[in-house]
């Protein structure tokens, strides 16, 4: 039996999370979408050869707890035909996917002729077939009409491409520009192969073997010791989810029931409202990866990211409920389920663990416009990160962060650089900046949210919206005020406005029309009046909070200033 050494034990865990790392660069550097090379709307990992997780790189995490569940399904797809080489995609949301604009890649990593681990890189695509250019489709109603579905499909076989099922695939998706990104992927994990080959061949199987297994325990000890902080007891709360994309004014509800158990933690969804007949559904791997990212924000943030600190975390989510529709229920709204469950989650251990929860965040509402650039006659797909990023709640002790995005995102999800946004897209930015008096008041306040206005450049430009943020602004905690909420305003160029509802397809967009958005901040932490008037008084003079604010929130008056 292999002695377990405890500065081994860290070089292991930090070689994964260094591997990790260097694969996620990889694909900055290499991928062509600015959702990719800009935004950074990807993940990587390692796996084991049974498909637990080693270590991730999560720039999304909603997307990077969803890698593992696909390992696994795809380890069982395959049923040992596993061989040096091969290269597999998969974006199935009916086979542990989570997105169908997410695809992932996965290879098989051998040493000595054994496998032994498996490198995975998963992105948010331009394109990825179905109704609507850029894969968000408000008005689908089932699979098909959202994308092209991937499930695990070899386009490398023991390192010799497959050109007919590669020309399948992307015969049926519109922009090339998805293909090279899917390169870039692939390059990764072929970065993340030889980094783990290189490791082994300097310990060598054995070693490996026995301190990954160590780790696991180890990870697992330590949240176990997080969740047993929290009392034991059953604890529910509520997130509201608006609009299906067919049905105004319709509404539901996320459920959760927290139970503790001394070292275990157990989330039941089993009361969340029944699936919806339009796109605003979740699946299984998107709803888990939102409940474990929403619980790791409230636990020692050290704790590495590997098998062992999912393994005292238990997930009810039914089939059938909007969190885990079924088959063939259009599901491509479902990421953006997070923020609700998220809420649901924060309101449920709020009274228990009021210093580790935060306030709401601002929720989410998104556009996302394609059409042709009329300078270079190419396709474009852009999704305007500028704009969707509201503020987080604040917390005790901790003001939210400004502009920091939505919560499955958790501050992953960069911003687009103003002139790589004018030279992508034919768009003409006039303003981006934070919006003053956005935050939730508190003793800690929220994160600000952001104007943002542009000019359309191009004709009969396609737009989608997407989110839930202009029905319920962010929530405040224990005396903080709520945040404010998005909205969004297109005036055409004859001085006609059109608010989009928060699921809409809005074709032919004419040239010259002005898109506004404002993303709202997050709700305030505690009681206003408690705020420290020295630093009231700083952002009074900085303009993030105005005077008339300062005065009817906080009861702050400028001649405390001195």
């Amino acid at each position: 039996m292999t002695k377990i050494d405890p500065i081994l034990l860290s070089v292991y865990a930090r070689t994964f999370k260094s591997i990790t790392d260097e694969m996620s660069m990889s694909v900055e550097k290499t991928a062509r979408s600015p959702i990719l090379c800009e935004a950074k709307d990807f993940v990587t990992g390692l796996y084991d050869a049974e498909g637990r997780m080693l270590e991730q790189t999560e720039n999304l995490p909603i997307l990077a707890f969803s890698l593992a569940p696909v390992c696994k399904y795809l380890i069982e797809f395959f049923d040992g035909d596993i061989n040096p080489g091969d290269v597999i995609f998969h974006n199935d949301v009916f086979s542990m996917g989570n997105q169908n604009n997410d695809v992932a890649v996965y290879r098989p990593i051998f040493f000595e002729d054994k496998l032994v681990a498996w490198s995975a890189a998963k992105g948010h695509q331009a394109d990825i077939g179905g109704n609507v250019p850029g894969g968000y489709n408000p008005r689908a109603t089932e699979v098909w009409q959202e994308a092209l579905r991937i499930p695990p499909v070899k386009v490398y076989d023991r390192g010799v491409l497959r050109k007919d099922v590669w020309d399948l695939i992307f015969a049926n998706i519109r922009f090339d520009i998805v293909e090279h990104d899917l390169k870039a992927q692939m390059g990764a994990c072929a970065v993340g192969e030889r980094r783990v080959q290189a490791l082994l061949e300097k310990y060598g199987r054995d070693s490996y073997d026995a301190h990954k297994a160590a780790l696991f325990d180890a990870t697992r000890k330590m949240m176990e010791a997080e969740i047993a902080q929290v009392p034991n007891g059953t604890y529910s709360g509520e997130g509201k989810v608006f609009f299906d994309g067919h049905n105004v004014g319709s509404e539901f509800t996320i459920r959760v029931k927290i139970t503790v158990e001394d070292k275990r933690i157990i989330f039941d969804y089993s009361d969340t409202d029944a699936q919806t007949n339009g796109f605003v559904n979740g699946t299984y791997t998107s709803s888990a990866s939102a409940t474990i990212l929403t619980f790791l924000q409230m636990v020692n943030p050290d704790i590495p990211h590997n098998e062992g600190m999912v393994q005292p975390i238990e997930m009810i989510i039914p089939e059938g409920t909007i969190l885990n529709a079924s088959y063939p229920k259009a599901t491509t709204f479902g990421n953006h389920l997070c923020p609700p469950n998220a809420d649901a989650i924060m309101r449920a251990l709020a009274p228990v663990i009021p210093d580790r929860v935060t306030a709401g965040w601002n929720n989410l509402l998104c556009s996302l416009t394609t059409g042709i650039h009329p300078d270079t006659g190419d396709t474009y797909v852009d999704i305007c990160f500028l704009g969707q990023k509201g503020g987080s709640g604040g917390m005790k002790g901790t003001d939210g962060y400004d502009h920091i995005g939505m919560i499955d995102a958790s501050g992953g999800l960069l911003d687009q650089d103003y002139e790589m946004f004018e030279q992508q897209t034919p768009h003409r930015l006039i303003r981006h900046e934070y919006q003053p008096d956005s935050a939730g008041a508190g003793e800690w306040r929220g994160g600000l949210g952001t104007e943002t206005i542009f000019e359309i450049g191009s004709e009969d430009t396609q737009m989608v919206t997407f989110g839930d943020g202009d029905f319920e602004p962010a929530f405040g905690l224990f005396g903080g005020s709520d945040g404010t909420l998005n909205s969004i305003t297109l005036t055409y160029p004859d001085g006609t406005e059109l608010v989009p509802r928060n699921k809409d397809l809005i074709e032919n967009v004419p040239l010259g029309t002005r898109y506004h958005q404002f993303a709202g901040g997050g709700g305030g932490y505690g009681d206003p009046k408690k705020r420290d008037p020295e630093v009231l008084a700083e952002e009074v003079s900085n303009g993030i909070i105005s005077s008339e604010q300062a005065e009817s929130a906080y009861g702050f008056k400028a001649e405390q200033a001195g």
